[in-house]
């Protein structure tokens, strides 16, 4: 198994939004293929440290060949940062990167069903290890589950018609293949998107539902921000409106500080400054990369750094 399998996206500008010191602790919160992992122990100096999670064995097995004595990586989701970390010793660190999202590798390996490009079970866990399966959901969820989860999470506008495709389907056999999820949403669908396969919102919105991707990334950016010392970089690469939304919000909540409430008379030394500072705007992929990886497209890279807080005495009396 190979490492180079997978081409990291945005990956001079999502390590150099890390801006890397050779002695420093940096965490990967998305190894995938290690293609950030490796660009991050290129820059790192003998007494520099990297700390990856992944939750899928196939990442944890392709890391397995990394034998750098600077890495570590634990089998993880990275909304357990926190705790994985204070388990090893470390409670700071002076930048974290996280790359949302399914990985190619993940898209490419039909058996891991993530995919409707080639028919296969229908899974979609990114830890294969437990959890439901896609298929395994779809045959207990109701009609209003399933139809908030594709609106939601995918943003489907003929969601109701897909879930009710689904549940009249399922009621003549279980639906445990993904070309028959993709046969059944490309029915119900009435118009199409050009370049766009009925079945992608669909098939995405279930994905994240499956994965908890949401509740993971809301889980961790706080954990970011407290694990990070002062002058630490978040990095954070999305792929979907939604993950971007949550980044953006949080960044730029962090970046603003304590708000006085409405006219009431409060020094602005009496509130707390702010926790972060964005790192110049959103960048996205250059038309080059996007030509040589077209995944490459929808992804947009947010970067903040955690400023240096000391409260005043009247902060600390409140």
């Amino acid at each position: 198994m190979s490492l180079g399998l997978h081409e990291a996206v945005m990956l001079q500008e999502a390590v150099a939004g890390l801006n890397v010191q050779q002695a420093g602790i940096y965490v990967d919160g998305t190894f995938g293929r290690g293609g950030h992992s490796r660009k991050v122990l290129e820059q790192l100096g003998p007494e520099g440290r990297l700390i990856a999670f992944d939750c899928d064995t196939q990442a944890i097995k392709s890391g397995m060949l990394l034998t750098d004595p600077r890495f570590t990586l634990k089998h993880a989701r990275f909304g357990q940062m926190r705790q994985k970390l204070s388990e090893i010793g470390i409670g700071q660190v002076d930048g974290i990167l996280l790359d949302l999202g399914v990985s190619s590798p993940q898209l490419d390996e039909a058996s891991r069903g993530f995919s409707f490009r080639a028919d296969a079970p229908l899974d979609m866990r990114m830890d294969s290890t437990q959890g439901l399966t896609a298929a395994q959901w779809l045959s207990m969820a109701t009609e209003d589950e399933i139809r908030g989860v594709i609106k939601n999470y995918g943003e489907e506008r003929f969601a109701k018609q897909i879930a009710a495709a689904i549940i009249k389907a399922r009621a003549q056999g279980a639906i445990e293949r993904t070309r028959q999820l993709a046969t059944l949403v490309s029915g119900a669908v009435a118009t199409r998107e050009s370049r766009q396969d009925p079945a992608t919102r669909t098939f995405q919105a279930i994905r994240i539902h499956i994965n908890r991707e949401l509740e993971e990334l809301s889980l961790v950016l706080p954990q970011c921000l407290e694990c990070l010392n002062p002058g630490g970089r978040l990095a954070v690469i999305s792929f979907h409106s939604l993950e971007d939304r949550l980044v953006k919000r949080f960044m730029r909540e962090a970046a603003m500080g304590e708000q006085a409430p409405h006219r009431l008379p409060i020094r602005s030394d009496e509130l707390a400054p702010p926790k972060m500072r964005l790192m110049g705007k959103a960048q996205r992929a250059t038309p080059i990369e996007i030509a040589k990886n077209p995944r490459a497209r929808s992804a947009t890279l947010r970067v903040a750094e955690k400023t240096l807080f000391t409260p005043t005495v009247s902060q600390v009396l409140r």
